[in-house]
């Protein structure tokens, strides 16, 4: 089942999700629940940084803890699922929209390496080295039209989203991105 759509629009909140460390560690989180040691491994970094971003994102909601796999102190850390939803930026602050643009980067980045890694890896992936899709379209769209086709691309991600335990045994992960913005034309891009 889809989780409802949930606009952030507190700030501190967006500076929480947009922050460099974070977004790694929810990188990692996509791969399942992980303790802060195990994380910091991964990372390179501290258990004391990773013990306090993990703790900072679970004030804002993005991750909880999982109770169940913890070990006398050791805290475990599962991502929340939600269809996270930023303002228009009609609505949005100037502190909005700095945090968000940086957030788009550090994202754009991250998918850059993604693909680097995947490219790098495909001669040993074996069925998977074909698996990679790509498309590119020019739609004509007013912007509710714009809107009604992302919310039925997310409809559609969501119907191609089993649970870990529902997925079939030669599954994996899956990233998956889609960017749609306006052309701008030549007059627009010399104003």
């Amino acid at each position: 089942m889809a989780p409802e759509p949930q606009e952030i629009t507190d700030v501190e909140a967006l500076r929480a999700l947009a922050h460099p460390m974070r977004q790694k560690i929810e990188q990692c989180l996509r791969k399942g629940p992980v303790n802060s040691a195990a994380l910091a491994r991964e990372l390179g970094e501290s258990t004391g940084l990773t013990s306090y971003h993990l703790r900072q994102m679970a004030k804002h909601g993005f991750i909880e803890e999982v109770p169940e796999l913890a070990k006398g102190r050791e805290r475990w850390w599962r991502a929340v699922p939600r269809d996270r939803r930023f303002p228009p930026y009609s609505r949005q602050t100037p502190e909005m929209r700095e945090v968000l643009t940086q957030m788009h980067r550090l994202n754009f980045a991250e998918l850059v390496e993604n693909v680097r890694q995947f490219e790098d890896a495909r001669d040993a992936l074996g069925p998977w080295a074909d698996a990679a899709i790509f498309s590119r379209a020019t739609l004509r769209l007013d912007p509710d039209r714009l809107r009604e086709f992302f919310e039925e691309y997310i409809a559609l991600i969501h119907r191609y989203s089993p649970s870990q335990e529902e997925a079939a045994p030669d599954a994996r992960a899956v990233l998956v991105h889609l960017l749609g913005f306006p052309e701008i034309s030549r007059e627009e891009s010399t104003r």
